[in-house]
């Protein structure tokens, strides 16, 4: 009985702390359905009662180019980072180069450095080399943010693959490049997708670079939209909340979508045989 009664308090605090975590999300809902007279109101509407298109058709007007700029430097960044990572790992997994211990802290070191540390490093770069403002430059930037997790993450799963089979690739007459194309990223598909989904959301939801490097440009991406967007339009809530709402949308629909994968690359080495 006192076992029921704890499970049903335990199940109705987490009901309770979701709730609250997700109440963000649900009144950015509301609200881009909402119209403005009605936000204003003292105490606004818990519900849409008349709800309105009109912010995203604002979206649709004014935030399609910012939503294609961050697309194209999410997966940008996405498809950099695996191609980095994938290779890095496999050497620190497999091949045990000298001074790989090493490397492996310098990784950790490097996700410890503050982003606008990074960003201002990139500016005086960038300015020398004629890349501000570029979505090349932006999508390098990026990448410098996930691909030490992605090295860590593709080492820890590729230590797990069996060394026989590398060996019997071997023995077929498979070359080196070969066996790790047909035989350890194949089997890497998890590592891969969880390293390719946290670049995607890196990138797509990074401010500091994008603020940093591209600000003013002829391609922006959707936070400087969002951010444009709240200086020019203060007062059209449903509109800001409504493009809030659509850039949502992509990494969520994609995190739902690999949420089996990504389970199964962050626990990648935890469990050895």
């Amino acid at each position: 009985m006192r076992r029921d009664l704890a499970r049903r308090a335990k199940t109705a605090l987490g009901l309770v702390l979701t709730a609250l975590m997700l109440f963000p999300v649900y009144w950015m809902v509301n609200a881009s359905f909402t119209r403005d007279q009605d936000l204003r109101r003292t105490p606004p509407s818990w519900f849409p009662l008349h709800g309105t298109l009109e912010g995203y058709r604002a979206v649709l007007r004014d935030q399609l180019p910012y939503l294609a700029t961050s697309l194209v430097v999410a997966v940008g960044t996405a498809a950099l980072t695996v191609a980095l990572s994938a290779p890095a790992g496999h050497a620190l997994a497999k091949l045990r180069p000298r001074g790989g211990g090493v490397l492996g802290f310098v990784l950790l070191v490097a996700q410890m450095i503050p982003g606008i540390i990074m960003a201002m490093g990139f500016y005086a770069i960038y300015l020398s080399a004629g890349m501000l403002q570029s979505i090349g430059g932006l999508i390098v930037a990026d990448s410098t943010l996930a691909v030490p997790f992605g090295v860590l993450i593709c080492t820890a799963f590729m230590s797990g693959i069996p060394g026989e089979l590398l060996q019997a690739a071997r023995t077929d007459g498979a070359g080196p490049l070969r066996t790790f194309w047909s035989i350890v990223l194949p089997m890497s598909r998890n590592a891969l997708v969880t390293v390719s989904l946290f670049a995607f959301l890196w990138a797509w939801s990074d401010f500091v670079f994008a603020s940093t490097l591209d600000g003013g440009g002829a391609y922006e991406p959707i936070t400087l939209g969002i951010y444009h967007y709240i200086g020019n339009n203060n007062q059209q809530w449903n509109a800001i909340m409504a493009t809030a709402v659509v850039a949502s949308l992509p990494a969520a629909v994609i995190l739902v979508l690999a949420q089996r994968y990504v389970a199964a690359g962050v626990t990648a080495g935890a469990v050895k045989d």
